[in-house]
């Protein structure tokens, strides 16, 4: 497995587990209605969407190598 495969793969894993993270934070705050889990919902869910943005940008960057 190359670097770059890698690099994409831990990319991809970090996204599965900031979606994981958001849905437990939704599952907390329904449970307790505390606004700690609303903002770690809010966060993970930015940064699964930063890390998705990354991993494009990182695959068209290093696509010709």
């Amino acid at each position: 497995m190359s670097l770059r495969a890698f690099h994409l793969l831990f990319v991809a894993v970090s996204v599965i587990l900031a979606v994981f993270v958001a849905a437990w934070a939704v599952g907390q705050y329904q449970l307790e209605h505390e606004v700690r889990y609303a903002v770690t919902c809010v966060a993970a869910i930015v940064c699964s969407g930063l890390l998705v943005a990354y991993g494009a940008m990182f695959q068209r960057k290093t696509r010709n190598l």
